[in-house]
């Protein structure tokens, strides 16, 4: 079932490219779409899986930065909200307003209605794009969210920022999706152990990670985007920027579903730093950490638990206090921070997540440090135009390439779903009716979805309890989302992983018809990897 990859790996080997891509996580991804959407031959490759690593690892939220008034990094956070805006505009039912109610505890450093002041700044900055701020008191945050402690609250307000539905791997793998659709030839599981510019052209070596199959990907220009990696890939193909990265760990603890208000309950934490509480369909997630770290490679640890425990326990009136067997799933990832030079510290003050694209024209290489998710569009048109001045000719250099289809499209399948009385479908307990969802996640391809289920009403059928997949989607991800592996389904192209317990996906009777269908004659072996994967992954 993995023939879309199979037929990519023979391509990358036998074609000559205007632009290889290393990494696919966000900044590679919307780089891959906007290259190929304006006519460049495009590659891009990943070591592991499409945002595989920070990519999906975010708070879900696309948000203009307001943290960053505090550090007066006002340009950081005009050019942050006006990206926010036009995502917004761009992906409707992707990228959605959410009010953030925000408690200001009694000893704060700055007195709520003066934080509040910086939320009215930060909607007029936004072009009053959102809903308008609102001061609260104590009494009047109790009365909006019961489950609030407002004991040593001094007040607090609602302002709007955006947030992500599914999650955002999904979002990334969305643009390597339609830079296919363009003509992008991806893998993912390939890795690139060298690379020689020689005579105009870049030759890499490259290795499948599966197979152990190696062959040579040839390119005019070389774009190193491998997120919290980049530096080590430059280090290996000898290439000086001017840029490096420091590293911030964040991680996130996900657990029952805390409140069904819909809101992002925000504090400031023991430390002084945000702290959030974010609704995640049927679940809550709670968090983050922000600790510098030395290697990309990082893992929750027991005190980075309890600190997320602690301070939810005490900023929230629970039931009963949240412990380690209320976890159902946990994140955890490195913010790349970029800073000019080798030495700086990962303060979350002093260290915005602002993009900076590093290129030697001599070698027709390009290194993209840093960056956040609300940026992306930004970072794909500027990436197009610096290939464009390195050489490369873009015939479609005005060709949009981001967005959701358009309304016709959309109609047209909105049509489809009512004859056939789509939500109908929707299993109990969902989130969502099925008709929001399946545009959400698939667009235009819904449509050939909905006569799937229409011919077998089988294919409308929930394989896996809790979790938000049909059969009919499992299919379509194993034709066209290089599922490679079984955690890429369970925990990047769909979030199932992160809603339902390990224990649960294991024992659910249909997980092994869902690999049949995803892996073919390979099923059993890919499942007792998943397996063997995952116990490694505990014992670290």
């Amino acid at each position: 079932m993995m023939n879309l990859r199979k037929s990519n790996l023979t391509k990358l080997g036998k074609q000559d490219f205007d632009v290889l891509i290393i990494g696919g996580g966000i900044n590679g991804a919307v780089s891959a779409s906007s290259l190929a959407a304006k006519g460049a031959k495009v590659a891009l490759i990943d070591k592991g899986d499409f945002a595989g690593f920070t990519s999906s690892n975010s708070s879900n939220l696309a948000w203009g930065g307001i943290k960053y008034l505090e550090s007066h990094e006002y340009g950081l956070v005009y050019k942050l909200c006006k990206s926010r805006n036009h995502l917004m505009r761009q992906y409707p039912s992707t990228v959605q307003e959410i009010r953030f109610l925000t408690s200001i505890q009694k000893g704060f450093r700055f007195p709520p209605f003066m934080v509040f002041l910086g939320t009215i700044l930060y909607w007029m900055i936004g072009k009053f794009f959102t809903i308008a701020p609102k001061f609260l008191s104590a009494g009047n945050i109790k009365k909006l969210e019961q489950v609030v402690n407002t004991q040593n609250v001094a007040g607090g307000f609602e302002y709007s920022d955006c947030y992500l539905h599914d999650n955002d791997a999904r979002f990334v793998f969305n643009f390597i999706r339609q830079g296919m659709s363009y003509g992008c030839i991806a893998a993912n599981y390939v890795e690139a152990s060298n690379a020689v510019y020689e005579d105009g052209l870049w030759q890499t070596q490259a290795r499948d990670t599966i197979s152990g199959e190696t062959f040579t990907i040839r390119s005019k220009v070389f774009i190193n985007a491998a997120g919290p990696f980049v530096d080590t890939i430059n280090q290996t193909i000898r290439q000086q920027t001017e840029h490096h990265h420091v590293f911030s760990k964040g991680i996130h603890l996900i657990v029952k579903q805390i409140t069904d208000s819909g809101k992002v309950l925000t504090f400031f934490a023991d430390d002084g730093r945000l702290f959030f509480v974010i609704p995640m369909g049927r679940r809550t997630c709670i968090g983050t950490t922000d600790t510098q770290v030395d290697s990309p490679y990082s893992s929750v640890t027991e005190a980075d638990r309890q600190f997320v425990l602690d301070n939810v326990n005490r900023l929230l009136d629970l039931d009963e206090p949240l412990t380690q067997a209320d976890i159902i799933a946990e994140r955890c990832g490195v913010r790349p921070l970029a800073i000019k030079g080798k030495n700086g510290k990962a303060d979350w003050v002093q260290l915005s997540r602002k993009h900076a694209v590093d290129i030697n024209p001599a070698y027709k290489h390009l290194s993209i440090f840093g960056g956040k998710l609300t940026d992306c569009i930004n970072v794909g048109d500027e990436i197009a135009h610096e290939v464009e001045k390195l050489g490369i000719h873009l015939p479609y250099r005005e060709q949009k390439w981001y967005g959701e289809p358009g309304d016709a499209v959309k109609q047209e399948f909105l049509h489809r779903a009512r004859l056939m009385d789509l939500d109908a479908m929707t299993p109990e307990g969902a989130s969502e009716p099925l008709t929001q969802r399946f545009w959400r996640r698939y667009g235009r391809n819904a449509i050939s979805m909905l006569e799937s289920i229409r011919e077998d009403a089988s294919k409308a059928e929930r394989l896996i309890a809790n979790a938000e997949y049909l059969r009919v989607e499992i299919e379509h991800a194993a034709r066209r989302e290089m599922v490679t592996k079984l955690e890429d389904f369970l925990r990047r192209r769909s979030k199932i992983s992160l809603v339902v317990r390990h224990e649960e996906i294991l024992a659910a009777p249909g997980l092994r018809e869902a690999c049949d269908i995803l892996f073919g004659d390979e099923a059993e072996a890919k499942l007792q990897e998943y397996i063997q994967d995952m116990a490694s992954n505990s014992n670290r």
